[in-house]
């Protein structure tokens, strides 16, 4: 049924609500059913004071959570919250005494929409929301892990926690083992949600550590289960086996609202600009008002380079649409770390991290422009923190052996470009080898301050300067044309090839020394 068809239907039901709350007696149920109608219909001032001028917001949870809940949806953000934090009268015993005495009600939520526990874990669900619109994280991230515990099938709760990355891989460790499974649910469910929560919670695992459990065999092919898969792959840089996993679940759920972020990230990864370019427009005619929509837009315009601005402007859009929205603020810091504007930058990013916390990226990224600026302890800090979270991460690994290279110290460079070499080989033929040109470039003149000549490899310009160290001119001089070749403008190539057909014309002996210094 499309929105304009509910919205009539509601309305039809609310008339004839409002008709028979006129001709009977003003029943505690039916204005609740009321002040339901009345939301249902946008009427959200409405629905409050139909609630709150009869007091029963002071009376019943259930109306309690119902008016804070309007008051949120017309984003009078304070007034909701003081509603949840209002104390309780003292006669509210009395007051339910008396109702179960008068109308034989089993208890005091018996007819009503959710059972004390359920309303108990929605009001700390919406007291989170009504946090995370104040930019009050930590408050926000408190209120949601206490909404699961009251509910352990609250799943909104969950989902808020994981996809907005807001808890360390420690912090989802320790709530895995405080939610109480074992007393709100049977030993099959037990196992179910357990599996389920675990499968989403570790996103930085190996893919082949994902382990089904027997009772929950047909689980395989359930595409949240596939989503969870596709995101370590994307974590651990498999980026065309994510996009194999993420196609197949757009291929059944076009519009999978956990999917979309990652499979717009692995389309930027290996550069499908064209499908990109498409899937965004597509998604902008069809959810103009969700933030993932303007940050596909957004995403296409920052790949497609010197389009920047046009970027900027739509991810700005995805941000005030939902200012908690990390991945927006992240291509946000890109479209301006590509113009070397590392200050505006480092502003976004820094944005982001607060957002998610659980997530590397974004430390790794302000790490980089801290590198770019020449603050390597700085950048070594963002670095550690964001080592901590994804130790396995190859392009961590890189750049903290950047910032070993940096300060000289060639054997700790060595061993994080190694380490991260091993990550890559691991993954084997789907890795995309130009993203990984970098390394072995570094890897390259790392051997080489360590005099390691016959280990070096990579870019023609890094060989060709092996070759003259090593006194083979005439090699260095084909390397360096052909580098050349490719870039006109790189300096290096050219004095080099100056010196190189000087030392090969006079058969000197190899330049080696300190006056030529590589520029990065």
């Amino acid at each position: 049924m499309q929105n304009y068809d509910k919205s009539k239907y509601f309305r039809i039901v609310l008339k004839r609500v409002l008709y028979i709350f006129y001709i009977f007696l003003e029943e505690p149920q039916d204005i609740y059913w009321l002040a339901q109608c009345l939301y249902l219909t946008a009427q959200y001032h409405r629905a409050a004071h139909a609630l709150r001028s009869r007091k029963l917001d002071k009376l019943y949870e259930a109306c309690r959570y119902l008016a804070a809940r309007c008051h949120y949806a017309a984003k009078e953000h304070q007034q909701a919250l003081d509603i949840l934090d209002m104390e309780e009268p003292i006669n509210k015993r009395l007051f339910e005494k008396y109702l179960k005495d008068e109308s034989g009600l089993k208890d005091s939520t018996s007819g009503w929409e959710m059972s004390q526990s359920s309303i108990k874990s929605s009001i700390c669900l919406l007291r989170g929301k009504i946090y995370d619109a104040l930019d009050n994280r930590t408050l926000a991230t408190y209120s949601y892990k206490e909404a699961l515990k009251l509910d352990v099938y609250c799943f909104e709760a969950f989902d808020l926690l994981t996809s907005h990355h807001m808890l360390t891989a420690q912090e989802e460790k320790e709530l895995l083992e405080s939610l109480p499974l074992g007393k709100q649910c049977t030993e099959e469910e037990q196992e179910l949600l357990h599996f389920l929560f675990e499968n989403k919670l570790k996103k930085y695992n190996k893919p082949s550590e994902t382990i089904i459990p027997e009772s929950v065999d047909g689980l395989q092919d359930n595409l949240d289960v596939v989503v969870s898969l596709a995101e370590r792959h994307y974590y651990n840089c498999d980026f065309k086996m994510c996009y194999k996993l993420t196609s197949v679940v757009m291929e059944k759920d076009p519009f999978h609202a956990n999917c979309l972020p990652v499979h717009i990230g692995t389309l930027v990864e290996l550069n499908k600009a064209n499908e990109l370019f498409y899937l965004s427009h597509k998604l902008v005619d069809l959810y103009p008002n969700n933030p993932v929509s303007w940050f596909a837009v957004g995403c296409y315009y920052l790949m497609v380079g010197h389009k920047n601005e046009h970027a900027r402007r739509y991810l700005s859009k995805a941000t005030t649409l939902e200012r908690t929205y990390g991945p927006a603020w992240i291509a946000y810091g890109h479209s301006f770390a590509v113009e070397s504007e590392h200050d505006q930058a480092m502003a976004a990013y820094f944005t982001a991290a607060q957002l998610m916390k659980g997530c590397h990226l974004p430390m790794l990224y302000i790490g980089l422009e801290y590198g770019l600026t020449n603050n390597s302890k700085l950048a070594e800090r963002f670095f550690s923190q964001a080592l901590s979270i994804a130790p396995e991460d190859p392009f961590v690994m890189h750049e903290v052996g950047v910032v070993a290279f940096q300060n000289g110290d060639w054997k700790t460079a060595e061993k994080w470009f190694l380490d991260a070499l091993e990550k890559i080989k691991a993954i084997g033929n789907e890795v995309t080898v130009d993203k990984w040109e970098p390394l072995l470039n570094n890897l390259g003149h790392v051997c080489r301050k360590l005099k390691k000549y016959e280990e070096n490899a990579s870019t023609y310009s890094a060989i060709g300067y092996i070759h003259s160290l090593m006194g083979n001119f005439e090699s260095a001089i084909d390397y360096f044309h052909t580098a050349l070749g490719l870039r006109r403008d790189d300096t290096f190539s050219v004095t080099m090839l100056g010196h190189c057909i000087e030392m090969y014309i006079g058969d000197s002996e190899a330049y080696i020394g300190k006056r030529c210094i590589l520029q990065y």
